[in-house]
C-alpha cells in the first residue's frame, strides 16, 4: 500500500489532482460548519436528535443542517435536477438527441440542469424553514419579507457552491464530485459517533457492540463484492486491411457490471423514504382536524421499522434495475461495436447483439439489485435485536461510503495506468 501510495506522490499531476480535492473538501466542511443568523443552533439540533426522519437527513448532509448553514440543504436539489433530465431523456427525442452529441450536447444537458437546481433549491429552503417554524421549540422567530428572503437566497447559494466544488472535482478525474462530498459529509460524523459511543459505553452492552461489527463487515464485504462483479462477453475485432498494413484480428471482452448504477440508487430510495413524512411536518399543526391526524398517521407509518425496512428494500431494487435501464443503453453498445468492426461470436452484428447484450443484463441487474438491497436492510436486523437506531443509519452509510471509496481507487489505479502506457 505504501509504495502504492509513493508511486502516486511521484505522478505531479496526479499528486495536484488529490490535493486540489482534499483543499475542495476542506473548504467544504470549513462552510458547513457557517450558520445562517437568527437561528436557535441549540434548539435545532435537539430537535434534529428527537426526529428520526430529519436525523437522516442531517447524516446526509454533513451535520450541516442541525447547524442550519449556509450549505444546510447539501447537493440534494442537484442531485433531484440530474435524474429529473435523466428521465426526461427518455421521453423527450431532444434530450435523447442532445445525449448523442457526445461532449456538446452533454455540456448543454448539465446546464440545463444547474438551472433547474437554484428553484429545486429554493423550493426545499422554503419547505425547511416551513418545518423548523412550524416546531413547539421557537428554532426560529418571527421573520421579516427581507430576512426570510436574505435565508432563503443563502441556502440556495450555498447549494450552487456544493454543486461548482462538486463539478471541479469531478474534472480531476479522482471520482464523481457530488458523491465524494456526500462521503465526505458522512465521514466528518465518524468522530462524533466514535465519541458519543465511548462515553455511553456499557459493559452489558458487548453483544450490540459485537453485532455492531458483525454487520459492518458483512455489509463492506458484500459492496466489495457486489461493485467488482461483472460479466464479461467475449468480443472479436475483424482484420481489416489499411494500405500495406493489418489492423485488427484482436479478441477482448465487454465487460458488464452487476451494479452499473452505483450509489445512485440508495440515495435515490432514502430521498423517496424521507419525502412523506417530510411533507407530512407541514400539515401537523393544520386546523383540520383529518388533515393533522393524515400527518400524524404518516410520520408514525414511516418511524416504523418494518415499514421503513420493506419500504426501502423494494426501492433499491426498484431503482437498481430502473437507474441501470436509463444509463446503460445496449442499442448503442451495439451500435460502437458494428462501427468499430468488433461483434460477439456467434451473434450477429447489430440488433442481434443489442437483444443478446440486453438479456444478459436483464438476468445479472436483478441479482445485483436484490443482493444490494439485501445488504440495505441488513442493518434493521441487529437494530431489532440491539436497540441500538444508530446501526440504521450505519448500515445506509456504509453502503455510500464503501461504493465512493472503490470509484475512486479504480479512478486513480486507472490514471496511473494510462500514464504508464503513455511513458512505453
Amino acid at each position: 500500500m505504501w509504495e502504492k501510495i509513493r508511486q502516486i506522490w511521484k505522478i505531479s499531476d496526479l499528486r495536484n489532482s488529490i490535493i486540489f480535492v482534499l483543499a475542495m473538501l476542506v473548504a467544504y466542511r470549513v462552510a458547513a460548519h457557517i450558520p445562517i443568523p437568527g437561528v436557535d443552533v441549540t434548539a435545532l439540533r435537539d430537535f434534529f436528535q428527537s426526529n428520526q426522519i430529519l436525523g437522516l437527513i442531517n447524516v446526509f448532509s454533513g451535520g450541516a443542517m442541525d447547524s442550519f448553514s449556509v450549505i444546510g440543504l447539501g447537493v440534494g436539489p442537484y442531485i433531484t435536477a440530474s435524474i429529473i433530465f435523466q428521465l426526461l431523456a427518455m421521453i423527450v427525442p431532444k434530450l435523447e438527441e442532445m445525449q448523442k452529441e457526445g461532449e456538446q450536447g452533454q455540456a448543454r444537458i448539465n446546464q440545463y440542469t444547474r438551472m433547474l437546481t437554484v428553484p429545486l433549491a429554493a423550493l426545499q429552503g422554503h419547505a425547511m424553514i416551513q418545518i423548523l417554524r412550524q416546531s413547539q421549540r421557537q428554532i426560529i422567530g418571527d421573520l421579516t419579507i427581507l430576512q426570510y428572503a436574505a435565508i432563503l437566497i443563502t441556502m440556495t447559494c450555498g447549494t450552487m457552491f456544493l454543486m461548482w466544488i462538486g463539478e471541479l472535482i469531478t474534472e480531476r478525474k479522482i471520482g464523481n464530485g457530488v458523491s465524494i462530498l456526500i462521503f465526505a459529509s458522512i465521514v466528518s460524523r465518524v468522530p462524533t459517533m466514535i465519541q458519543q459511543a465511548l462515553v455511553s459505553y456499557d459493559a452489558s452492552q458487548i453483544i450490540n457492540w459485537v453485532a455492531f461489527a458483525v454487520i459492518g463487515v458483512v455489509t463492506v464485504a458484500g459492496v466489495v463484492f457486489i461493485t467488482e462483479g461483472q460479466r464479461n462477453l467475449p468480443v472479436t475485432y475483424a482484420r481489416r486491411l489499411r494500405g500495406a498494413r493489418l489492423f485488427g484480428g484482436m479478441e477482448t471482452h465487454l465487460p458488464l457490471r452487476v451494479n452499473m448504477a452505483g450509489v445512485i440508487p440508495i440515495i435515490f430510495a432514502i430521498s423517496i423514504i424521507l419525502l412523506p413524512p417530510m411533507v407530512s411536518q407541514f400539515f401537523m399543526q393544520a386546523k383540520t382536524a383529518w388533515i393533522a391526524a393524515s400527518a400524524q398517521w404518516v410520520i408514525t407509518t414511516f418511524n416504523n421499522q418494518w415499514v421503513y425496512g420493506v419500504s426501502y428494500f423494494l426501492l433499491v431494487f426498484i431503482f437498481t434495475y430502473f437507474y441501470t435501464a436509463v444509463v446503460f443503453h445496449p442499442d448503442r453498445v451495439a451500435e460502437n461495436l458494428q462501427k468499430q468492426g468488433g461483434f460477439i461470436p456467434g451473434i450477429r452484428p447489430g440488433h442481434p447483439t443489442s437483444e443478446y447484450i440486453n438479456r444478459v443484463v436483464n438476468r445479472i441487474i436483478p441479482a445485483g439489485a436484490f443482493f444490494l438491497a439485501i445488504i440495505a436492510v441488513l442493518p434493521l436486523a441487529v437494530q431489532q435485536i440491539t436497540g441500538t437506531q444508530n446501526i440504521v443509519v450505519g448500515g445506509t452509510s456504509l453502503l455510500i461510503v464503501v461504493s465512493v471509496a472503490i470509484e475512486i481507487v479504480n479512478q486513480v489505479n486507472a490514471q496511473m495506468q494510462m500514464r504508464e502506457y503513455e511513458a512505453l
